[in-house]
């Protein structure tokens, strides 16, 4: 009898042990993702906060483009006024409309750099040229803060979903989180024009 309690009582230590196991790697994961959200919103408010500099540096040189400037500045006031943070990964609409927010900036943006190809001077300035390859590095911290974000988010879906961590996600309610849709912005993208 006493070796049946010492089994009974050995396998739930073990069984234990692997649930908090699976407890605090779920939490680890769900900070990860927190975090890539949050790096995701660092880049979008470094973008959101470089267009000012940029559309008063175009607008000198583009005063018949109003119109593509005027929707840089309203697609820019319409991520403005979606405010978000990681705690709030959870609410797939809201996340939805904060993203379609940045891709509407996204494809104003690239609108702007198309229209900016039609002035020479304005390419040569070298406050222009700054702004550029300040913006074109956070499209590229964008895409990469994106692409971990993509990892995070399905490594934390793959763990609920394994076993035992199965076990205690439905007990505490874990939900898997909801990747990003990504931009149509390929489509409208600019092609760099290459001479020699």
């Amino acid at each position: 009898m006493k070796k049946i309690l010492a089994i009974v009582i050995l396998f739930l230590m073990i069984f234990s042990i692997v649930l908090i196991k699976q407890y605090n790697s779920i939490q680890k994961k769900h900070e990860a993702v927190n975090a890539s959200f949050s790096e995701v919103f660092n880049q979008y408010q470094r973008r959101y906060d470089l267009i000012p500099n940029l559309v008063n540096t175009v607008k000198s040189y583009t005063i018949y483009e109003k119109e593509v400037l005027e929707n840089v500045i309203k697609a820019r006031s319409s991520v403005g006024k979606i405010n978000i943070n990681a705690d709030q990964i959870d609410d797939p609409k809201l996340v939805i409309k904060y993203q379609n927010a940045q891709n509407e900036l996204s494809s104003s943006i690239t609108k702007l750099l198309a229209i900016s190809e039609q002035y020479p001077d304005l390419k040569a300035s070298s406050l222009y040229q700054d702004l550029m390859v300040q913006l074109e590095g956070t499209e590229n911290r964008i895409s990469v803060a994106r692409s971990r974000q993509i990892e995070t988010i399905n490594q934390y879906n793959a763990q609920l979903r394994e076993f035992p961590a199965i076990i205690i996600a439905s007990y505490m309610d874990y939900q898997p989180i909801n990747q990003i849709p990504p931009s149509n912005d390929s489509k409208i993208a600019v092609v760099p024009k290459v001479e020699l």
